[in-house]
């Protein structure tokens, strides 16, 4: 496949508008590409209407390797902000401008032309690289999780996850785990003149508040490459108007793990918090999450980074640092399938995720492809010799 096609598949992928939806629109247009090759598994997953994952499947039997990428984009924000529109990709001085180029359509896109790349030379593959092509990542890991239940991660013998990486200079192979979660605080109106035949839901929200942040701080260990836990009360809202006493209140929390303690110490800490409240007089709260992931373990020296370091040895002449990440990715999701296998993120894009002006660097984007290529089949190749 020559460059300019390489650009053109990306552009296409980015012009389309997966603004936390619409991911079928990019699931159909990637599909079609590989309706020439007849010797490959095409699955559309539906998880919502227009919201489609895709699996493809190439190879017919032996070690399957992953390969994921989520097809949604986050919002462009002020239009104002953007020298060129969002969704009408454009290059300047060798970068791809558009919402997503980075963050991640344009490590997905690399991951598509390096498959379809092997079919057209006829590669023989020595076993099987899936595609998992995600809903719903930057909202909450949804079309992994769904995928994961399914049972299309079951046994893989490994997992890459082309999330932007400093231009693929960074090998990450742990990652923060997150939990968003919501308390909503009931009381009674009542003039605010008459305090008394109310009962305050933002009183009662912040006492609520106080003893999260305290009892959440004895979480003290840090991991030596992602640090140590966070906890932050990131949105309040409650009350009706200046003069009344609010008979409704609540807030968000965000907190990030690691993988030293599983999410169901927090889980633990927080209910106990609610039902210690609870108990006493006028309070009325309760708590609910929002798609939680573990923090994602995983080791320096596995077999898979010792590979992804060597492969990328032969296209950069710097060595990628072997790190870990601060954010959660679908991996998170993945990783909880049956079988044991390890995943690494490793894909190309520059520090502009979810900014205005966001651009993935076109040398970066084609030696990827190069990489992702190079990759399985040097995976594929020592997996069915060590079996």
């Amino acid at each position: 496949m020559d460059k300019k096609t390489k650009i053109e598949i990306l552009k296409n992928i980015l012009a389309i508008e997966s603004v936390n939806d619409n991911e079928a629109a990019v699931a159909d247009y990637i599909a079609s590409l590989f309706t020439d090759y007849p010797d490959i598994k095409i699955e559309k997953v539906p998880y919502a209407p227009n919201r489609d994952n895709l699996v493809i499947t190439v190879g017919n039997s032996g070690p399957i390797l992953g390969y994921s990428g989520h097809m949604d984009v986050v919002a462009p924000g002020n239009l104002a902000d953007w020298s060129t529109p969002p969704f009408e990709p454009t290059i300047i001085d060798n970068r791809i401008f558009g919402r997503g180029a980075t963050d991640m359509k344009g490590g997905l896109s690399a991951l598509v032309i390096a498959l379809l790349e092997l079919l057209e030379k006829k590669a023989e593959l020595p076993g099987r690289v899936r595609l998992l092509a995600t809903v719903g990542e930057e909202t909450g890991e949804y079309g992994a999780a769904q995928l994961t239940k399914l049972g299309y991660a079951d046994n893989l013998a490994g997992l890459l996850i082309a999330e932007p990486t400093d231009n693929m200079q960074r090998i990450v192979y742990t990652a923060r785990g997150v939990i968003d979660y919501k308390v909503t605080s009931k009381g009674k109106s009542a003039h605010s003149a008459r305090p008394q035949y109310g009962i305050n839901a933002i009183d009662n929200l912040i006492e609520f508040y106080k003893l999260a942040k305290t009892r959440l701080a004895k979480f003290t260990a840090t991991d030596e490459v992602l640090g140590g836990v966070t906890h932050n009360i990131t949105v309040i809202n409650g009350g009706e108007q200046v003069n009344n006493i609010p008979s409704y209140a609540e807030l968000l929390g965000n907190i990030r793990t690691i993988p030293q303690y599983p999410n169901k110490l927090f889980y633990a800490e927080l209910e106990k918090i609610i039902a210690e409240l609870n108990e006493q007089t006028n309070f009325n709260l309760a708590i609910t999450y929002s798609f939680p992931e573990e923090a994602i373990p995983g080791s320096p020296d596995s077999p898979i980074i010792k590979i992804a370091t060597q492969v990328h040895s032969k296209y950069w002449s710097q060595p990628a640092a072997i790190t870990g990440s601060l954010g959660a990715n679908d991996g998170a999701e993945f990783l909880q399938a049956k079988g044991s296998f390890n995943s690494i993120v490793i894909g190309p894009g520059s520090n502009t995720s979810h900014q205005s002006n966001e651009y993935v660097d076109v040398d970066s984007y084609l030696k990827a492809i190069d990489f992702y290529q190079d990759f399985a089949l040097t995976f594929l190749s020592k997996q069915t010799a060590n079996n």
